[in-house]
Formats: structure tokens, C-alpha cells, sequence
């Protein structure tokens, strides 16, 4: 019978296959985008868009449902204060897989680069802001 045999096995084991995830998954929230190969980024999907959905939620329960896979306080509360919001109102699709036309040297793995759907805007302050008026060099003077 093939009970609660879903997912790829990715020639792991199940603790490492849990670590290797969790540890993507880390680097997915931190940085919003990552590359990998198509295979695992299909399978990541799952991992972060479950966290994102907790992240909907916001409760205390769902607050230690996250810390449990991400085991990082302040990743959930990035995840739980900067992540989550953007995404209210939707029903999924919090991640997108773009593939790459090179194929990863070596073993020719097919790869992709996996990033969230709504990514955080560079700050449009800085950019705006008016140069600051250039002060006149400092004249020596000589006794």
C-alpha cells in the first residue's frame, strides 16, 4: 500500500531531507529569492508557502508552528511581520519558479531560481533624496 509516501526522496534520509529543507527555507525568507535545481524547488514550495500561511494567520499557535521548522525568533517575526502581510488577501501562489536556460556544470541538473511573488520594495527614499550641497574644501591656513 502506498500510504503517506508523498514528496521526493532526494537519495536522503528523512532527517536529512528535513534539515536540507529547513535550511532552504531559511535562506528563501531571508533573501526572497534563491537558485536551486528544479526538483527541490519544486518540492521547497510546499515547505514555504505552508510557513506563509501560518504567517496569514497570526496567532500564537500558528507563531509556534513556524518557530518549530524555522527554529530562528527573529525569522518569525520577520516572516510573521514583513512577509506575511503582503500577501493578505490571496489564496496561495506566494512563490514563483522561474527556470534558467543553463543547465547546472556537472551533472546538467535543470535549474531555476524559486522567490516570492511579492518581494520587498527598495526603499524609494534614498533614491529621492536631493544631493546634499557639496561644502566648500577647507582652506589651510598657514601661520
Amino acid at each position: 500500500m502506498r500510504h503517506n509516501k508523498s514528496g521526493r526522496k532526494f537519495n536522503r534520509t528523512g532527517s536529512h531531507r528535513k534539515a536540507m529543507f529547513r535550511n532552504m527555507v531559511r535562506s528563501l525568507l531571508t533573501y526572497e529569492h534563491m537558485r536551486t535545481t528544479e526538483p527541490k524547488a519544486k518540492e521547497l514550495r510546499s515547505f514555504a508557502e505552508k510557513l506563509i500561511t501560518l504567517a496569514l494567520r497570526d496567532d500564537l499557535h500558528s507563531r509556534r508552528l513556524a518557530y518549530k521548522t524555522l527554529e530562528n525568533h527573529s525569522l518569525v517575526q520577520k516572516l510573521f511581520d514583513e512577509i506575511g502581510p503582503r500577501f493578505v488577501g490571496g489564496g496561495g501562489g506566494y512563490t514563483r519558479i522561474i527556470k534558467l536556460a543553463e543547465p547546472r556544470k556537472g551533472d546538467c541538473a535543470p535549474m531555476v531560481i524559486i522567490e516570492l511573488t511579492k518581494r520587498a520594495e527598495a526603499p524609494v527614499a534614498a533614491a529621492t533624496e536631493t544631493p546634499a550641497e557639496e561644502t566648500p574644501a577647507k582652506e589651510t591656513q598657514e601661520a
